[in-house]
């Protein structure tokens, strides 16, 4: 069973307004579609087949039916609750999902799914997956959830060079804000069966940083140390992905954008 990196969810109250304020940084993005049965829609921009999902919702009363699928119920509580927007939530693509829900359940996971899941494009096409949500009973760190496409990643790759929606920046890692690194990174680094990287410290970040080597895009996790970026956001949003490292934007910085920050290197 293979394990890579899909996306990483930002909840927005208007996904459409990401398209500027990323085209003004020399970030491509689009308007990808809406999911009709889930009541939500979105704006994406895609680095290959990794890419970052700006979700918002457009039907409320539908969006607050969809109980098996945990992304829609975290989104219509986030924002129903005044929680800040930004980065929530990463998926992991995956071959084997139906055996993956098995594994899971026997490995004392709460799973809902795999669950049909499908999009509308603005050409109309129909794009489908199916869609995996593993929880645990601790509160902290929300868990990925996991896709398998239905089509093959090289057929999906090649549809997106058409249509011309992938951008030229690359998408390096998504940094994580943790309260316990340790205990996290072992966690997640069970999950997908890849051990961690040995811990070193961030002085731009203020924090303790580990990560997991994950096939397309890294996860970094990290614990604050003190006053900085990880702690603001650990302070402000809890434990969640927090940071978007892109490179080959022409550009060295570390800012904040769309609740969240991004660091171009």
């Amino acid at each position: 069973m293979q394990f890579s990196f899909d996306h990483l969810v930002c909840f927005s109250k208007k996904p459409e307004k990401a398209i500027s304020f990323l085209e003004q940084k020399g970030i491509h993005a689009v308007m990808g579609g809406r999911h009709e049965f889930w009541g939500t829609y979105n704006t994406l921009a895609y680095f290959g087949l990794s890419y970052i999902e700006f979700l918002g919702i457009e039907n409320l009363s539908m969006a607050e039916q969809q109980d098996d699928n945990r992304l829609i119920t975290q989104i219509v509580e986030q924002l129903s609750t005044g929680k800040q927007e930004g980065p929530a939530r990463i998926a992991i693509r995956t071959d084997g999902i139906k055996q993956l829900a098995i594994t899971l359940r026997e490995e004392g996971y709460q799973v809902y799914g795999p669950l049909p899941g499908e999009r509308i494009r603005a050409d109309g096409q129909i794009i489908r997956w199916s869609l995996l949500f593993p929880e645990n009973k601790d509160k902290e760190l929300t868990l990925p959830f996991f896709i398998q496409w239905e089509k093959p990643d090289k057929e999906r790759l090649l549809e997106l060079e058409e249509q011309g929606v992938i951008g030229t920046t690359q998408f390096e890692s998504v940094g994580i804000v943790v309260n316990n690194l340790d205990q996290t990174i072992t966690k997640w680094g069970k999950l997908f069966k890849l051990n961690p990287g040995e811990e070193f410290i961030d002085r731009t970040l203020n924090a303790r940083c580990r990560k997991l080597e994950l096939q397309g895009v890294m996860l970094m996790f990290y614990t604050p140390l003190g006053e900085g970026p990880a702690e603001k956001a650990l302070k402000e949003r809890g434990e969640t992905p927090f940071l978007v490292n892109l490179s080959g934007t022409h550009q060295s910085d570390l800012f904040e954008m769309l609740n969240g920050f991004w660091w171009f290197q």
